[in-house]
């Protein structure tokens, strides 16, 4: 694999719409800025702000990509599915999002409860204090309160607080596969199953996901990642091949970080033999 190839692409973001550091146009000038051509937003289970980014970024000669990135329970697990190329004014769409967040403020008080009584009191309101939209509350939100105030490392707050089996993590039952991806090809998008390394799951389990969103009519996975190793992508790589899936490429860039190094609007390139996705969603390289 070569690791210096890049290329100006990156399908998968966050702003301040959900849980990103950045306003839409503050991403999409960092984007440009980076040499960025092509850029979708994803924000979590919201389509707020794609209206103002998809003409902020016309104007700056950027190719823009609306999407989405929804919460799914498969299995007892969370998941989350990308849908690019969605027309983000449909109407089932946005209902069935606008229902997905409304589940957002009830988890964040248990979080909250949680942390409490692990002895870090207003862990809601704190997190709040990062969150422009209420209804998109995240962990995110928390683990930038957890480090500002001291009580965890940058990049080790979900480690030691939020994630499965710590004590501020919160279960929570999201949306159905097969009705998420069905919302997307509804909004007239393309499903994606976001970083799957990320999930640790076994070999065995994730074929077991990949059968299920291919069932659904899913039709790529992100290989490219920020949390993939480059091990990650050689292993998904494998996989989107034997599935006959298109391959994606997203920094899934929330905000700096001093732990690690992602430079939104631009990725390391897919293996020249998975098949990319971006002729479907109108990307044309030179």
């Amino acid at each position: 694999m070569n690791i210096i190839n890049r290329v100006p692409i990156d399908l998968h973001s966050h702003t301040r719409s959900s849980d990103g550091s950045l306003s839409e146009e503050e991403l999409i000038d960092k984007v440009v800025e980076n040499g960025g051509k092509f850029l979708a937003i994803t924000n979590h289970d919201t389509v707020n702000g794609l209206d103002f980014a998809s003409s902020y970024a016309l104007s700056k000669g950027l190719y823009f990509i609306p999407g989405v990135e929804i919460s799914v329970t498969w299995n007892g697990n969370l998941v989350h599915i990308l849908g690019l190329n969605i027309d983000y004014t449909n109407s089932e769409l946005i209902k069935s999002l606008e229902t997905l967040r409304s589940f957002r403020i009830e988890r964040g008080r248990k979080i909250a409860a949680k942390l409490a009584g692990a002895g870090i009191p207003d862990a809601f309101n704190q997190a709040m204090r990062y969150c422009d939209n209420p209804e998109s509350l995240s962990r995110t939100h928390f683990n930038k309160f957890l480090v500002e105030a001291g009580y965890a490392k940058e990049g080790k707050a979900f480690d030691k607080y939020l994630a499965q089996g710590k004590v501020g993590y919160v279960k929570q039952e999201w949306a159905k596969l097969e009705d998420v991806v069905a919302w997307i090809i509804g909004a007239g998008g393309i499903a994606i199953i976001a970083h799957p390394a990320r999930y640790g799951f076994t070999r065995s389990k994730l074929i077991k996901l990949i059968n299920d969103f291919k069932l659904c009519g899913g039709l790529g996975i992100e290989v490219v990642s920020s949390s993939h190793s480059l091990n990650d992508i050689e292993n998904i790589a494998a996989l989107a091949e034997l599935f006959d899936l298109y391959g994606s490429v997203g920094s899934d860039f929330h905000s700096e970080q001093s732990f690690r190094r992602i430079i939104p609007g631009i990725n390391m390139a897919l293996p020249s033999h998975v098949k990319p996705i971006f002729p479907l969603i109108g990307i044309i390289q030179d």
